[in-house]
């Protein structure tokens, strides 16, 4: 069924009756959080948090697994109480654009939203004040990374650039301070992804150009280049947690 804006919708029932209607009915669409239990042999959910209408594009826990946040293309970030029967979600923070990506600081009091528009969000869990930043208008923030020490920021666009701040304030009743570091030209294609080490050295990049890059945060130079004829889009990494591996 084609509506009055041009977009093709599934038609799933359609009814007519005596008060002279006929009726087009759809399915709704839901995305689903789903929760597993690693330490039992259940293999299904143990919990299901529904009712987000569009893509979840970033989920994480409070570093004491007392909440969860989602981040998604609805515009909305939530924050889910992982300790309340009530599997609504308890906090809602909502921006103008589709978000691609939520951080959380080290702090566990302020989240950092990257959404298409090329705003970062900062909410300040704590106050629930908010802060904006945009480092280059219309270019698409992907990712967002914070180093484990809460002193350095970086962010990548889907415009090949990473940028780099360094943090202060944070702790206490103090928010965290953004002071622009550098920006470069990460990739040649679409940057994806954006990682820092766990000992804060090295950062990770990821892009649609087929390749991860680690580079040193100290001076910002390339360490190395990681490609593979085969690899298409590098959309994700991650270090282990004692080595400088990616």
């Amino acid at each position: 069924m084609s509506g009055s804006n041009g977009n093709t919708d599934p038609v799933i029932l359609a009814t007519a009756g005596y008060d002279h209607t006929i009726r087009f009915w759809q399915a709704h669409r839901y995305q689903h959080i789903r929760m597993y239990d690693l330490n039992s042999n259940n293999p299904n959910p143990v919990i299901n948090y529904e009712g987000i209408s569009k893509n979840i594009t970033g989920v994480g826990f409070q570093e004491e697994g007392k909440w969860m946040y989602t981040g998604g293309e609805d515009n909305n970030v939530r924050i889910w109480d992982l300790r309340s029967r009530n599997q609504q979600c308890q906090r809602l923070f909502q921006v103008n654009a589709p978000i691609n990506c939520v951080c959380l600081h080290p702090n566990q009091g302020e989240l950092f939203i990257g959404d298409q528009s090329g705003s970062i969000h900062i909410w300040d869990l704590k106050t629930n004040n908010n802060e904006q930043l945009i480092p280059e208008p219309d270019a698409s923030i992907q990712s967002i990374s914070i180093d484990p020490m809460g002193t350095m920021m970086a962010a990548v666009n889907n415009k090949c650039c990473c940028y780099i701040w360094t943090l202060t304030g944070g702790r206490g009743t103090d928010p965290t301070q953004l002071h622009p570091k550098t920006k470069f030209e990460a990739h040649g294609r679409y940057a994806l992804k954006c990682l820092f080490s766990p000992d804060s050295t090295l950062l990770a990049t990821t892009s649609a150009d087929h390749t991860a890059k680690i580079w040193r945060t100290a001076d910002r130079t390339l360490m190395t280049e990681l490609r593979d004829n085969t690899q298409r889009w590098v959309w994700d990494c991650a270090f282990r947690a004692t080595h400088k591996t990616s």
